[in-house]
């Protein structure tokens, strides 16, 4: 399938999650399976040359995307999440948000250092909840190669913040 073609897969909402805001909604991407399929196998192209030995997906969407793909790679899947979501021992990374400031966790034992770990979540937006979810695997140890989303939201910048790789399937002008 074409980019356009899975374009037509994303639902835009308007104002959600609050006035003035564009969602990019992936649930009607996920429910037709072909596209699905389709967008998987697009993302596994673009991933396998960075030769990752786990994946990392940020809570929620970020799993959709992560699981199936390490999946289907025959690679480990890890958890990125917010504050005492996770089992056992974690370590974190407290992030600025526009307004106020957010925490992101993960299991301490997840990557082994060295380890190559390709981070992906469904959206890049401003770029602030990919750079702490680098930084987080960083701090672990890891080595990230890239990091992957399905949608972009170019016009916002948020790839100008990282200092990887940035594959994207999807990218939004406006």
């Amino acid at each position: 399938m074409t980019e356009n073609e899975l374009k037509r897969h994303i639902r835009g909402i308007p104002d959600f999650p609050k006035p003035g805001i564009l969602f990019y909604d992936i649930s009607t991407l996920l429910r037709h399976g072909p596209a699905w399929k389709a967008a998987m196998a697009a993302m596994a192209a673009r991933i396998t040359p960075y030769q990752p030995q786990l994946l990392a997906g940020i809570e929620s969407r970020g799993f959709l995307l992560a699981a199936p793909l390490a999946l289907e790679l025959g690679l480990g899947f890890i958890m990125l999440r917010k504050p005492r979501k996770l089992p056992g021992a974690t370590i974190g990374l407290d992030y600025a948000l526009e307004y106020g400031s957010d925490r992101i966790e993960m299991q301490a034992d997840a990557v082994q250092p060295g380890q190559r770990v390709v981070l992906l979540d469904d959206l890049l937006a401003t770029g602030g909840t990919m750079l702490a979810g680098l930084g987080l695997l960083r701090q672990a140890g890891a080595v990230v190669p890239a990091v992957a989303t399905m949608i972009e939201l170019s016009f916002l910048g948020g790839r100008n913040r990282l200092d990887v790789p940035v594959e994207t399937l999807l990218t939004y002008d406006e």
